[in-house]
């Protein structure tokens, strides 16, 4: 059984270890500007940590709207997923071996922020003038929100179902390509991150939430992604560049797995509209859970074997939850978190062993799994088997 310390690093972390590269590991290149100033002098690291994951230019360019994410996106499992699952859907078009990644530079925060909001009615209009007139006197507002016009219903809960919000966020990822020395965007994804509930407050100041529909949700975000398109046009930035776009379905605030991505379009640089849409077919599912079982009863049977595996030898076990990743209904990731009361180094170590085993056992060789062990006092072990690995990889923490 071998080991693998390098497993232990997450995908930005391994982004970042590329600036310790020495020199004679980087390539030297000039980044084009995208607003007619002179390039930029950068770095590419030649090193490729895997292929599931772009090289990224150095020095590292936060996104312009760096943060909102994290403000519009409720859910933590959803935030990671939006950025992590487009980046995954567009490689089909810009492969890791030939592009390079950077979060967003062409789309400005305060333009998303504008995007996000509600369209205003004419008087809504004045009043949002007057208001931030009474800030800045020259203050003037741009009427582009691309959620619907607030209902006038009597009620919230008749106004939620009228007009709820729809697009909770934008997000822009650079796909870059090097020629000769020189870097310069050949691809943007735009990625919608829609709604699955609608929160609100009634008229006592209860809490309240609203189901959007899965079809209701895409024809919406379709005619947002449209509307996007044709702006994105009538700026310079946009004007001949391929893009994609991505809409992706997010989960209740409450949910202990994320949303996914649902449909996607792209159009060449010399298009101004999507001409049509191709569905996603991604879900991840909670193990144990009824939804697994339903849908996926033979996944959900090897987990439930694979914990009683673990019962019979070790008394201090407190559980096994998973969560796996299906793709055109097949299961390609498994992650597993394993909470254990542990009384010494060597019980860690045994217990590692044992469950290493049992992976190999109860996964199929086509299965990505990951299991992570942890304690009350953090995690203790990470074992990961790969796609046909013979044995797994194995890291025990002091």
């Amino acid at each position: 059984m071998k080991t693998r310390i390098g497993l232990l690093l997450c995908c930005f972390s391994l982004i970042l270890s590329g600036c310790s590269l020495s020199l004679k590991n980087e390539d030297k290149v000039v980044q084009e500007s995208s607003n007619n100033k002179k390039g930029e002098d950068a770095i590419i690291p030649r090193y490729s940590i895997s292929n599931d994951y772009y090289k990224t230019i150095l020095p590292f360019k936060p996104s312009k709207t760096r943060g909102a994410v994290v403000s519009n996106v409720e859910n933590r499992l959803d935030i990671n997923e939006f950025e992590m699952g487009l980046m995954r859907i567009v490689q089909d078009q810009y492969s890791t071996d030939d592009y390079l990644y950077q979060e967003g530079q062409l789309l400005e925060k305060k333009t998303v922020e504008s995007w996000l909001k509600r369209k205003y009615t004419s008087g809504q209009l004045k009043e949002a003038e007057k208001s931030a007139r009474k800030i800045n006197v020259n203050a003037t507002v741009v009427n582009d929100g691309l959620n619907p016009i607030e209902s006038n219903a009597k009620s919230e809960d008749a106004k939620a179902k009228a007009a709820p919000i729809y697009l909770n966020h934008i997000l822009e990822q650079d796909y870059l390509k090097k020629s000769g020395k020189e870097v310069k965007i050949e691809g943007v994804a735009i990625g919608l991150a829609m709604n699955s509930y609608y929160y609100y407050q009634e008229e006592h100041g209860y809490p309240r939430e609203m189901e959007i529909k899965k079809d209701v949700m895409l024809k919406q975000g379709r005619a947002m992604a449209q509307e996007i398109l044709t702006r994105l046009r009538k700026m310079d930035e946009f004007k001949d560049i391929p893009i994609t776009f991505a809409i992706f379905r997010q989960q209740s605030q409450s949910s202990v797995v994320p949303g996914s991505f649902v449909a996607k379009a792209s159009v060449s640089g010399n298009e101004s509209a999507i001409s049509g849409w191709d569905n996603i077919n991604e879900k991840y599912y909670l193990f144990p859970s009824s939804a697994a079982t339903a849908d996926h009863r033979d996944d959900a049977m090897k987990m439930v074997n694979f914990k009683s595996d673990i019962e019979n030898y070790f008394p201090n076990y407190t559980g096994v939850v998973g969560t796996g990743f299906y793709k055109d209904n097949e299961l390609i990731q498994l992650k597993i978190d394993i909470p254990m009361q542990f009384y010494s180094k060597a019980e860690v170590i045994a217990f590692t062993q044992y469950v290493a085993g049992l992976m190999m056992d109860h996964f199929p060789s086509y299965l990505k799994v990951e299991t992570n062990v942890f304690s009350a006092n953090g995690q203790e072990a990470l074992i990961v088997k790969e796609v046909d690995a013979k044995e797994p990889s194995v890291h025990i923490y002091n």
